[in-house]
């Protein structure tokens, strides 16, 4: 997998079937930039931002306490993926995408989002 493959912009990433939304957000949970198929409010999008800044600095301080009390190597942090209901969320450093589950290919969407 080649470094362009796994940085693609929101507008390459929004071409995979089944995303439905794509965004960056910086590392303390603010958006920095969306985009997105369907009419997703920002609100929605600034709450999204929000939640997965917090997920991050959570699994950063989960990371950080295994890596040091048990000497694995869990840092630094790459990505996350959440499930459920109809939809996935993958994140991969502050990029994300929100999925429609029946209509992805989830294993091409991971690469195209760097979770490679």
């Amino acid at each position: 997998m080649s470094e362009k493959e796994c940085n693609l912009s929101l507008d390459e990433l929004l071409k995979f079937d089944g995303v439905m939304a794509a965004g960056i957000f910086s590392p303390d949970g603010k958006l920095v930039e969306y985009k997105s198929k369907t009419e997703m409010p920002k609100v929605m999008a600034v709450m999204t931002a929000k939640f997965c800044g917090a997920v991050n600095m959570m699994f950063d301080a989960l990371a950080s306490a295994y890596t040091e009390l048990y000497k694995m190597n869990w840092v630094p942090q790459n990505n996350w993926m959440y499930s459920g209901g109809d939809w996935v969320v993958m994140i991969s450093g502050t990029r994300g995408v929100f999925v429609e589950k029946s209509k992805a290919d989830i294993e091409k969407i991971l690469k195209g989002l760097g979770m490679c």
